[in-house]
C-alpha cells in the first residue's frame, strides 16, 4: 500500500518573515544580522526575538555575496595534540564566535615555509577573510615573514622576523621568574632541562634562565634537552639524578618536568627536599603531580582571544603590522620548589 503524500513539506523562513514577525523592515533585519550600528536596542532586541522562534538561518552564500565578506577566519596549526595548541585553538574559536565568525582550521605535520604558504594558499581558496598562523618554531616564524598573502594575517609565536602582528607569552620573564625564585630559595645554582633547540618558546626561556644566573653570578650549568615529552623527560631525569651536586631543575615544560619527577622517585631523590623542580604552562594536572608542581602558568586561551581580536580589528581597517603584543606569564608556586638542602 503507497504512502499519501499529503503535499505539506514545511517551508524554510526567510528574512521576509522575520521582519513581518519583529514589525520592521526587511532593511532593518539585514542591518541586524550584518552588526550595522545605529539600530535602536529595542528593535534589535525584537528582530533577534523572532529569528530564534522561527529558527532562522541567514543564508551565508548569499550575504558574502552583498558584503563581500564570508564571515570564516582560517587558523595554519601545528600539532594540536599538545595542550598548548589545542587551547589556543579553542581560545581563538571562542573569541570568533563572540565576533560573528566562523573558523577553518588546517593543521600542519611540519612547519616548513612552502608547507605554511600552502596551508595560507587553502584557506585563501576558501574565500576567508584573514588567517592566524600559530608558529612555535624558527621556521614557521621565517614562512610567515615570506608569505605572499593578499588577506591579513596574524602569528601566535615569538621572534621578529615577520612583520606581521603577533601574540606570545612572555617567556624569557616566565623563565626569568622561575629561575629568580630558585636562587631565593638559596640554591647555588639552577639547571635547565630546555626543550628543542627550534622551537623559540625553547630559545626564549632558556635565554631567560641564563641571563637571570649570569646576572646573579651564579654558575651556569650545560643544558640537558628534551622534546617536550614526558619520556623525554625520563630520560634526562635519570641523567640528572647521577648528579650529586644538582639541587634544583627549571624545565621548560610541565610535561618534562612529569617525566623527570618519576626518574628522581624512582632514583630515591627526594622532592623539595633534595631536588626542587619548576615547569613551565601550568598545565591542568600540574597541580596533581607527585608532589603538585611549582610552575610558570601561560593563558593559552588568552593567547588565542588576543590573536583574533588583533585580525578582527586588522579586518576593520587598523592597522597593526610590526606590533608583538605579550601576555605575561604568571609564577605559580607548589610543593615541588623549597629551601636548598646544605649538604
Amino acid at each position: 500500500m503507497g504512502t499519501e503524500d499529503t503535499g505539506t513539506e514545511q517551508r524554510q523562513p526567510v528574512m521576509a518573515d522575520v521582519a513581518k514577525l519583529a514589525g520592521v523592515s526587511h532593511q532593518t533585519v539585514s542591518r541586524v544580522l550584518n552588526g550595522a550600528p545605529h539600530v535602536r536596542p529595542d528593535t534589535r532586541d525584537r528582530v533577534l526575538a523572532a529569528i530564534r522562534e522561527l529558527d532562522y538561518r541567514p543564508n551565508s552564500a548569499a550575504r558574502a555575496l552583498v558584503t563581500r565578506r564570508s564571515q570564516t577566519l582560517g587558523v595554519v596549526s601545528f600539532d594540536s595534540t599538545l595542550y598548548g595548541p589545542a587551547a589556543m585553538l579553542d581560545g581563538i574559536e571562542r573569541a570568533a564566535r563572540g565576533a560573528g565568525y566562523f573558523v577553518s582550521v588546517t593543521s600542519l605535520r611540519s612547519l616548513d615555509g612552502r608547507s605554511v604558504q600552502e596551508a595560507v594558499d587553502r584557506l585563501r581558496d576558501q574565500g576567508v577573510d584573514g588567517i592566524v598562523v600559530i608558529a612555535p618554531q624558527t621556521s614557521a616564524v621565517s614562512a610567515v615573514a615570506r608569505i605572499s598573502s593578499s588577506v591579513p594575517l596574524v602569528a601566535v609565536g615569538s621572534g621578529n622576523q615577520a612583520q606581521v602582528p603577533m601574540v606570545s607569552v612572555g617567556n624569557r620573564s616566565g623563565a626569568e621568574a622561575a629561575a629568580r625564585h630558585l636562587l631565593d630559595l638559596g640554591h647555588r645554582t639552577v639547571h635547565h632541562l630546555a626543550g628543542p633547540a627550534n622551537w623559540l618558546e625553547s630559545q626564549d626561556r632558556e635565554e631567560g634562565w641564563r641571563r637571570t644566573l649570569e646576572q646573579a653570578g651564579a654558575p651556569v650549568p650545560s643544558v640537558e634537552r628534551g622534546d617536550w615529552s614526558a619520556r623525554s623527560g625520563y630520560r634526562a631525569g635519570l641523567r640528572i639524578a647521577e648528579l650529586s651536586d644538582v639541587t634544583a631543575v627549571f624545565c621548560a615544560n610541565d610535561q618534562m618536568a612529569l617525566g623527570l619527577l618519576c626518574a628522581l622517585h624512582e632514583t630515591g631523590r627526594p622532592i623539595p627536599g633534595d631536588i626542587s623542580v619548576v615547569g613551565f604552562d601550568d598545565i591542568p594536572e600540574a597541580a596533581y603531580f607527585t608532589p603538585p608542581l611549582t610552575t610558570v602558568r601561560q593563558d593559552f586561551g588568552e593567547l588565542g582571544r588576543r590573536a583574533l581580536e588583533l585580525l578582527v580589528e586588522e579586518l576593520g581597517g587598523l592597522a597593526h603590522a610590526g606590533t608583538h603584543d605579550f601576555i605575561a606569564p604568571e609564577l605559580v608556586l607548589r610543593r615541588s620548589s623549597g629551601p636548598a638542602v646544605r649538604r
